[in-house]
């Protein structure tokens, strides 16, 4: 099932709890969450563990279920990836999240393993169906119809997302032109060659095109790419990043989303407000907590992201600390509901924030500021550790072999300075010399 339209948008004062206007959004997710746990009880091995010393098996049963979520967050407890990898270590391949025999499964993806060990996960038919049509959700939030040809700048992998998206692309009509197997020239050609209208990257990838389509003199003028559907990464909702990819790709539109292997496509930009990220509430149940008392946040405060995956009943996630931030709000729709919704997007995850002299820094907000640098093409952060104090160092490489290093290093150094009130060492190398990537960028490296 998909979530309500928004339509137009009337925003609500940042700073206030939700009203009784959300009453129809939690009686639906209620139903949906007593439904998974009499799906998932009896049958899902992980859970039926997690669930047994709480003593809900023996008295939710027989009242059908939770009775509100003030119980449902009293009685169940986080699940978190350390669980989930423990799990699937000590019960190979695939672990005891599953709810049905092994034959039922026809899914098989992975996570990236870029915060450890690599997660394995099986789904259902149904489940992946579900998933897609959330996908569906994500597109039509963005503009895309049936006339579009999607190009998804992805290659072909255990990486959920891009087989996600395409399926979805499908099934409401558009022309679906796959972009794995290729060189970045190679892609910049496909997209132009088929007069491409929407692009499916990772905001550094976007901006890597872009480059590369300078350095082959290849003319993304003639492009026809409208939308950049983004994700993967904060940057689809900072708005130095967002107009940097905008004004490389001839003024088209970011559009910001973000998902996990774990749960699925989980967000999407609010359709009339960039740089707020909205949560699909048809699928998931989000909650934003203080990441030390485990407490739920209020409106206007940051928190870490815990996620319940009420449709994929196959390999669920039920209070699942995903570890990254995000700003809690609501946001008014077209149906007068209140809608929970992210702003500033996904700042970060609680794990990358260093603190650097008493200050807390996302690795968010220095892209911010980096990317509000035209002339520099690419950066890397170095977390170095002095007599157990972490420190910042910044490599930047110039856009061009006629820019002046120094200079830009300094200008860097000094906006670095008014924004976190600290010294930051930023130096200029050679174009060409730090990496490139096509999925999720590693800028950040601990010393």
């Amino acid at each position: 099932m998909l979530c309500r339209p928004f339509g137009a948008v009337g925003l609500r004062d940042m700073s206030l709890s939700p009203t009784n206007n959300r009453a129809a959004i939690e009686a639906d997710q209620l139903r949906q969450l007593n439904a998974l746990f009499e799906a998932v009880y009896s049958a899902n091995r992980f859970y039926c563990r997690k669930l047994e010393d709480t003593g809900w098996l023996a008295v939710g049963l027989a009242h059908n279920g939770f009775a509100s979520f003030d119980e449902f967050k009293e009685v169940v407890p986080f699940t978190t990836k350390q669980e989930l990898v423990d799990d699937q270590s000590a019960h190979p391949p695939y672990g005891t999240n599953l709810t049905f025999p092994l034959g039922r499964y026809t899914r098989y993806s992975q996570t990236s393993g870029t915060a450890g060990t690599p997660l394995r996960w099986l789904d259902t038919a149904e489940s992946w169906d579900w998933m897609v049509r959330n996908w569906v959700h994500v597109y039509k939030a963005a503009g895309v119809t049936g006339a579009d040809r999607v190009f998804f700048a992805f290659g072909f992998g255990p990486f959920i997302g891009f087989w996600l998206a395409f399926e979805a692309a499908q099934r409401i009509g558009s022309l679906c032109i796959p972009g794995g197997g290729m060189s970045s020239t190679a892609r910049l050609r496909a997209i132009l060659d088929n007069e491409a209208t929407i692009l499916c990257c990772t905001p550094t990838y976007a901006l890597r095109l872009a480059e590369v389509a300078m350095q082959d003199g290849i003319d993304l003028q003639r492009a026809r790419v409208k939308t950049l559907i983004v994700a993967g990464e904060a940057g689809g909702s900072i708005a130095s990043v967002r107009a940097t990819i905008s004004n490389a790709w001839n003024g088209a539109r970011v559009f910001d989303h973000h998902g996990m292997t774990e749960v699925g496509p989980v967000t999407h930009e609010w359709p009339d407000r960039p740089g707020f990220l909205a949560v699909i509430e048809s699928g998931y149940i989000a909650e934003v907590i203080d990441p030390k008392s485990g407490r739920e946040v209020e409106a206007g405060a940051t928190g870490e992201l815990v996620l319940t995956t009420s449709g994929r009943t196959g390999s669920p996630v039920i209070r699942y600390r995903t570890g990254d931030l995000a700003k809690k709000t609501y946001l008014r729709g077209g149906d007068g509901l209140d809608h929970l919704a992210f702003d500033g997007g996904i700042l970060g995850r609680a794990d990358d924030m260093v603190i650097i002299r008493g200050v807390n820094i996302h690795p968010a907000a220095v892209e911010g500021i980096v990317r509000s640098f035209a002339e520099i093409a690419e950066y890397r952060v170095e977390v170095r550790s002095r007599e157990a104090l972490p420190e910042l160092f910044i490599a930047i490489e110039p856009s061009a072999s006629d820019v002046d290093g120094p200079q830009l290093a300094r200008k860097l150094e000094a906006a670095l300075n008014a924004a976190f009130l600290l010294r930051i060492p930023v130096q200029a190398v050679s174009p060409g010399t730090l990496p490139r990537f096509e999925m999720k960028a590693k800028r950040w490296v601990r010393l």
